[in-house]
This record gives C-alpha cells, structure tokens and sequence, in this order.
C-alpha cells in the first residue's frame, strides 16, 4: 500500500469539504409542474439519459484501439468524468456556463452556486416548456464528455491523478466560458450571430485542441519514438462504442432543440445521414487508396461525421447532411495520414478527428445553415449570406487559439504541480498496472496441472 501523504490525501479531503458545504445549503420548494410540457420533458429526460450512454460508449470506442495493456486505464479516464463533472457542475459549473451573463465572458459563479435556484427558479430562455433543472441536467450531460474525449490524445502515458486535475481545470477554464460565450444569449459569439447547434464549437473543437495541447506537452511514447505497429487490443469493443455514441448522438443532437418538434426530428435526420455518408466515406477513401475495407476505418469515419454534423444540425437540410459527412470524413483521413507522418503522438488521433472535424463542421454550418430548416438561425453562402459564413470562421479563429492556449497552460501547471506522465517503467508495464493495478484479460482457459486446474490467459493473435 502506498505511503499517505498530503497529495493522495487531497481529492478525498476536496470531497469531503464539499459534502459538508453541500449540507448547508437551503432547500427550495420544487417548480411547478403545471406550467411545462409534458412531451417536451419526457424527450428531454430522454435526450439527456442518450448523451449519458455516449460516456460509456466513448470509454468502449477508445478502450478497443489501445494496446492490451492499458484497455482498463483508457476506459476509466473516459468514465471517471462523470464522476468529477457531476460535482463540479452542481457546485460551480453550470453557474459559470449558464448564469446571468458577466461582460459577455462568463456566468456570475454564485447566481447558481451549488444548483441554487435551479430547482425552483425560470426556465431556460431557449428552452421554456422544461425545467430549468433538466436542461441544467442536459447540459451536464455535454460538459462530462468533453474531458473524457481528449483522453484518446493522452492515452497509454498520462497518470491519472493528473489527468482528473486536467478535467477540473479545463471544465472551469475553457468548457464553462466556451458553452458561456456560444449557448447563453448574452454571449459575445452568441451575439456576434455565430451558430452551434450542439457542440461542435464547445465540445469538439476545444476537445480536439486540448488533445493537441496534452499530445505535446507529454511528448511521444517509446512505441511512437521506435515506429512500432501494435495492433488494437478489442475492435468489437470500437463496434459496440461506435454503436453507443452513435445512438446516444441522437440524444445530442437531436435533444439540443430543446422540445419535442419537427427541429428535433430534423436534427435526428441530418445526424443519422451525416454519420452513415461520412462512415462510407472514410471506408471507401481508404479502398481508393488501395487498402482492404476497415472495420475501423467505418467507425472512425462515422463517429467524425457525427462530429462535423453537431454545429449544423438544426440548421442545414438533411441532404447537406450527406455532404458535410463525405467532406468531413475526407479532410480528417488525409488529417490523420499527415499527422501519422509526423513527430506529433496524438495517440487515437483525436485532433484531426474530434478538433478537425469540428472545424469542418463549424465552417459548413456556415456554408450550408438556412432558415428554412430553422428561423432562429441564418443563410449561409450556399443561400446567398456570405456575411454569415465569415462570422463563423471569426469565431473559429477565437475558439481555437483560446482553446489551445489556455489548455496549454493548463497541462503545463499541471506538470509542474503533479507529474503529468508515468514513469518509463510505468509505461512499459502498463497503465492498468501501474495506475490500478487491474488487468483486462480477453479470455482464460481451465487448464490441467500436477496442482489441478488453473487458469491461463488467453492472448489473441
């Protein structure tokens, strides 16, 4: 058993300290049922329990493609955000996201502070026919997956001690002003008319350079210095994640409308049509360019047309869904190729997937949005409103270096307070040992010996 000491005694005494604050705070009477809809609310409910299933189905997607070795340690990292996020949200969280608005930049800290008011207070003004504690809910739901994605980028040499500090840090530093700035009215890129549906821009582009940030900062792992192909560890665990995330994108997606309308059977269409052209896409880009048809090559090509699909998909018309799907798919595989070539290790590409992606995502919502499909949105330069595609590439150049930035320096104060990156040893044995000391095992066998039957451990080939 390891030593105590005040650093692996800090995260329980954080714990505790806020249970015990959490005791203190009044309880309000609850909101009042009668004036919300009842369909909207069993959606919502529904919506946010989908975005939940994509945690787990993120923590399958990634657990699958890393070595044998450290399956148990990638996955965790994945699902431990739900955990850290949930608390962090009902303490502080949602009040700096979505509070009343300070100078366009962020949500006053103690207008919500340990979900006060939220229980009895207004509802949301993009959401009125729910509570304002389900669409606090819901959005919680898109705050705890977005750490968990820069996982893949780190994977296989992060320790995890500090990778749950990252998830505090980035949440409070970049997530929470992000959401602020694109999702609350008063907004300065609300403002500015800059368009996210669901995400692209707040969880998948600050996501995807947080990713690039960590990759450099915790520089390449021995198997990437010395170029050695290993082979995933599960891919019908990539399957069943990229069913999962496929799925509970519907719940991303199609739940951002807020209500249960033809917004949101609009969205649930160009999310379904984006992932399948952008999974073909990706499949038959690669048989183009003379490889076999990939099992992973369809999935990760699926899961970057969900991504692209998220700014757009209350905006664009389900036929532009299939564009922005092959587009996607095509500059994130020639992405992927050109970062394989370089020094960058950005373990499970998340970059040029998740970052990339959204970008793509984010420019073709402003090629392709029209107020036919939605009336609070705009025309883009497809429909003859260039003004709005140039908002949207101004937003871009905001988000990304902000996001890279302060991510940047986040990973860097991380380091110099914790070690962010294993030992060499650590690496070499594993993450799933040295972290947890756990071991994913694929199979066991009985086998029969002079001291009776003991297990042996199955290798796949």
């Amino acid at each position: 058993m390891s030593k105590l000491t005040a650093k692996t005694a800090a995260p329980f005494i954080v714990l505790v300290l806020v249970s015990l604050a959490a005791i203190f705070v009044p309880t309000l009477p609850n909101f009042d049922d009668g004036k919300y809809n009842g369909a909207d609310v069993a959606w919502l409910i529904v919506a946010t329990a989908l975005v939940f299933l994509m945690t787990p189905g993120l923590a399958f997607f990634y657990g699958g493609m890393v070595t044998r070795k450290n399956v148990i340690s990638t996955m965790i990292k994945s699902l431990i955000a739900a955990g850290v996020v949930s608390v962090l949200w009902v303490v502080v969280g949602y009040s700096l996201a979505f509070g009343p608005d300070v100078h366009g930049l962020i949500g006053d800290p103690t207008a919500h502070f340990f979900f006060k008011n939220v229980n009895s207070g207004k509802p949301w003004v993009a959401a009125a026919t729910i509570p304002l504690t389900l669409f606090a809910l819901f959005q919680l739901m898109f705050a705890i997956i977005t750490p968990g994605l820069v996982v893949g980028a780190l994977a296989e040499r992060v320790r995890f001690t500090s990778f749950l500090l990252f998830i505090v840090l980035f949440s409070l530093f970049v997530y929470a002003p992000l959401a602020h700035w694109s999702w609350h009215p008063d907004g300065f890129l609300a403002k500015m008319g800059a368009l996210d549906f669901a995400g692209g821009t707040v969880v998948h582009i600050s996501a995807g350079c947080a990713a690039l940030a960590g990759a450099m900062v915790l520089k390449r792992r021995k198997v990437h210095v010395e170029q050695k192909e290993i082979p995933p560890a599960n891919v019908p665990y990539v399957l069943i994640g990229t069913g999962l995330l496929w799925f509970g994108w519907f719940g991303f997606n199609a739940g951002s409308a807020g209500a249960a309308n033809s917004l949101s059977v609009s969205a649930f269409a160009t999310t379904n049509t984006a992932a399948g052209a952008a999974g073909l896409s990706w499949m038959f880009f690669d048989v183009m360019k003379g490889k076999k048809p990939s099992v992973l090559g369809f999935c990760i090509g699926a899961v970057v047309g969900l991504v692209a699909i998220t700014p757009a998909a209350g905006f664009v018309a389900i036929p532009q869904s299939i564009a922005i799907g092959v587009v996607a798919a095509v500059i994130s595989n020639i992405a992927v190729y050109y970062k394989s070539k370089s020094k960058l290790d950005d373990t499970l590409d998340v970059f040029p997937c998740h970052g990339i992606g959204g970008m793509v995502g984010m420019l073709l919502t402003g090629l392709f949005a029209t107020k036919a499909v939605n009336a609070a949105g705009n025309d883009g330069l497809f429909y003859g409103n260039p003004s709005f595609f140039l908002t949207q590439l101004k937003a871009l150049l905001i988000v990304v270096p902000y996001s890279f930035i302060v991510s940047y320096a986040i990973f860097k104060l991380i380091n110099a307070i914790l070690p962010l990156r294993v030992t060499q040893e650590e690496e070499e044995q594993g993450l799933d040992a040295s972290q947890h000391a756990e071991k994913y095992v694929q199979g066991t066998l009985l086998v029969a010996g002079p001291d009776g039957l003991k297990e042996k451990e199955i290798i796949a080939p």
